[in-house]
Formats: structure tokens, sequence, C-alpha cells
């Protein structure tokens, strides 16, 4: 059976009761494994009134298919933090979390890394000076090219950029960072079941440039690299107008599109499937996908998140490489 793990997050976040709620309502539980601190997954074993018994492992061998299985990283207690504040101690612990679930991955314990949210500002009081996972998980198993991809049944977009300031992500949008994308998201949904990926690049500029009037990248960088995708086989459209493309793509006549910046691909995602979608990050030599909201703090400890997304998570991760 191939395992997924499922890392819990910030503790003072919403990442646990997600996980347990995901495992919970969907038959996942015999193939899941949570990596964490198991004062607080009993917590929401109780609070969500599971009736199941927590099964500590250490290896792969020591599962457990009646219990929620638990890689106890790190044994942090409940009088150790508070529900919905940032703190140092949770911040490290998410990092901690996640260091252990690549570690498990990189050594082929487990297929894929599902990764509950975490909170920025907590990870760099804690010391960990990450944009946020995707640049963990590439940290962590030493990869150059990797992107996100934001992933839902309705819509998919990947990005030539994402966590900088829209002046460095317009002077990120080069021929060659965008072949890179172009490839990183025709390869990942071939593995996703999709035999020939039909991929629409967008414009950086309103009306992709209009030929130049409205900014050049789309002439100097942009085509270029569609040009150089085509040549190695690849479906490829564009640049299409970033004001339509996605409202394309929803409709079925692109499989994903290529975001030039982070806002241009997350606000149709945010709009078309705020529960629902899931980010996948693209590269790297494990599989890993994720939630796509935040900690909520605000809803934290109290049985109240959603756990569609990290449903979805899952899902996505199973997707991968499938006989």
């Amino acid at each position: 059976m191939d395992y997924i793990g499922i890392t819990m997050g910030d503790p003072a976040g919403i990442g646990c009761e997600v996980a347990l709620k995901a495992l919970k309502k969907e038959d996942f539980r015999k193939k899941a494994i949570i990596f964490g601190s198991s004062d607080v997954v009993c917590y929401f074993i109780d609070l969500l009134e599971m009736n199941k018994e927590i099964n500590i492992i250490t290896d792969i061998g020591e599962l457990d298919d009646e219990a929620i299985n638990v890689v106890e990283v790190l044994p942090l207690r409940l009088d150790d933090f508070e529900f919905g504040k940032v703190s140092a101690l949770c911040g490290d612990a998410a990092y901690r979390y996640v260091e252990t679930a690549i570690r498990w991955a990189m050594d082929k314990k487990i297929k894929a890394v599902v990764t509950a949210p975490l909170n920025k500002e907590a990870l760099h009081l804690a010391g960990h000076h990450f944009d946020g996972h995707t640049e963990i998980f590439a940290r962590l198993t030493n990869t150059e090219k990797y992107t996100m991809m934001l992933w839902s049944e309705k819509l998919r977009v990947v990005h030539v950029s994402t966590h900088v300031s829209l002046r460095e992500a317009c002077d990120r949008v080069k021929k060659d960072r965008v072949l890179d994308t172009i490839i990183l998201a025709d390869t990942n949904l071939r593995r996703m079941g999709i035999r020939r990926p039909k991929i629409a690049v967008a414009g950086l500029n309103p009306h992709a440039g209009e030929s130049g009037i409205f900014g050049d990248e789309e002439i100097k960088e942009i085509s270029p690299a569609i040009e150089e995708a085509r040549k190695m086989g690849l479906d490829v459209e564009g640049p299409v107008a970033p004001d339509t493309v996605f409202l394309k793509a929803y409709k079925g006549q692109y499989d994903v599109v290529v975001a030039m910046y982070h806002d241009q691909g997350h606000i149709p995602m945010k709009m078309m499937a705020f529960d629902s979608g899931v980010n996948i990050t693209l590269g790297l030599p494990i599989i890993r996908t994720s939630v796509d909201h935040g900690t909520a703090f605000g809803k934290a400890g109290k049985g109240l998140a959603n756990e569609e997304s990290m449903i979805q998570a899952i899902l996505a991760a199973d997707y991968f490489d499938r006989d």
C-alpha cells in the first residue's frame, strides 16, 4: 500500500483538526500517517468524537490499520501553547513535522507528503526564514527548478513566480523560467493521468501586450518560451490575454494555465474553488500536496474548520503515478 504522510501544520491552527476530519469522513485512515504531536492529536480525536485509538510509530512496520497512526515528531503538550496564537514554539514544531515527513518520503517509506497550513510569522520567529512550505521542500530536497500548481477539478494554474513583490514578479518573467514552468506543468499533469495536457500561457500585460503597445514581455520572453515548448512536442497556446484565459480553462479549453505571478493565478482559483483547491509543488523528487488555505487561528481548537481542501489534497496526492 502507498502510504501518505500528513503533516499537522502549526499546532495552534486548524491543521490537526482538518486532517482528522478528513480521516473520519473519507476512507483514508488505513493509508495515512500523521506527523505531529500526539497530545494535540488526542485532543482533536476527543473533540471530534472519533472513538479511535492513537498508535505512535517510529517506522512503517508498526502501523495499525484500526488506529490513527502518528509519528511523534515533537512531544508538544496542550499546556505549552494556546490555540489561535502565534508563537515560536509552534513555528518550530510545524517546521520539524515537515522536515521529518520529507525524510520519510525521501527514504520511500511514504508515497507523498500532504501538508496542513503553517504560519509564516511563527515560522520566522522560530528562526526558519522561508517564505512558506514550497521553499522548505525545495531546500530540504535540494531542488532548483520548482513551481506551485493550484489544482481543482474546475481549474488548474501553475506560476512563474509566487511570493515576491509585483515589481520583482515582472522582472522574473524570463524565457527560461517560463519554459521551465511549462515543462513542469506538462510533466506533472501526465503523472496525474492527463496523457497530453493542453497548456495555456497567460500574458503578463493587459491584452497580452497588444503587439507591444502595452508592454513587450510577451514578445521578448513569453512567446519565445512557448515556441521552444512547441518544438519539444508540447501542446501549448499563448500568450493568451490574462482577462480571458482562466475562463477559457474553466470551460474546458485548457487543462492548465501558466500564470505569470502570484495573484494572477490565485485570484481566479480562490474565486472558483476556495474550499476545495489544492496546492501542489511541482519539480520535487517527492510528491507534495497541501491545503490551499491558512491556519485560520480564529477557528482553531473549536471544531469549526472545513476539511474539504484537506480531502482534495489527499486525493490529489493519490492521483500521482497510478498504474
